[in-house]
């Protein structure tokens, strides 16, 4: 298997147009969805994310080559579908109640599903009763939870307490401009990140460990 550079460098321009190209021309020289996303497209999307958490990139920037990778996944998955490829886990995110909103949780949600992982976007404002539905009736592996606010911080305690009273097994992810490690560990979630490329760290992690 043998990386696209023109693939590579167009997901990290944000070109959406040359990604859509690069993707068309690779399938139909023969290459498989699979090698096409994690050969090409995976290392690019990390590889954005690793200069955003070197400083070397910012939000802008991150959501551009999300956004132009989404446009090469989206031709990929009926293909990967027809081949009946299964995603790595699968991943809910979720505002929590009070708080509306999503361009962090946007990014986490993007870059989770450009790796390779099914991803369940329950949106902005979402109560404890929701998280809870998904959990139970979506088999979901991994729920993470965003709050931008301090005064919407609280209730992630609220849905860690509830779902973890439940005996729910899953693992629960928290982040957001205020919120810390030692308020993760300080509530009982299982793991806390400060951006969207540590973010999809964790949940590697977390499959990982679970395999």
């Amino acid at each position: 298997m043998a990386q696209i550079e023109e693939l590579y460098n167009a997901i990290l321009k944000g070109n959406r147009k040359i990604v859509q190209e690069q993707v068309q021309a690779a399938v139909a020289g023969g290459m498989s969805p699979q090698e096409i996303l994690f050969e090409s497209m995976v290392p690019a999307i990390r590889e954005i994310g690793d200069r955003f958490s070197r400083g070397q990139a910012f939000v802008p920037e991150m959501l551009i080559g999300a956004r132009a990778m989404q446009a090469g996944v989206q031709i990929l998955q009926p293909l990967m579908d027809k081949a009946g490829m299964k995603s790595l886990g699968k991943v809910a995110i979720g505002t929590v109640k009070g708080d509306l909103h999503d361009i962090g949780k946007n990014l986490v949600a993007m870059m989770v599903k450009s790796a390779g992982y099914e991803v369940i976007d329950l949106g902005v404002d979402v109560p404890v009763e929701k998280f809870e539905d998904c959990v139970k009736n979506s088999n979901v592996d991994v729920l993470m939870l965003s709050a931008l606010l301090t005064t919407t911080m609280p209730y992630m305690k609220t849905v860690v307490d509830h779902l973890k009273g439940q005996g729910l097994k899953c693992r629960i992810l928290i982040g957001g401009a205020p919120v810390t490690q030692a308020y993760c560990n300080q509530i009982g979630a299982d793991g806390y990140s400060p951006d969207a490329n540590q973010a999809l760290g964790l949940v590697e992690g977390f499959f990982q460990k679970a395999s």
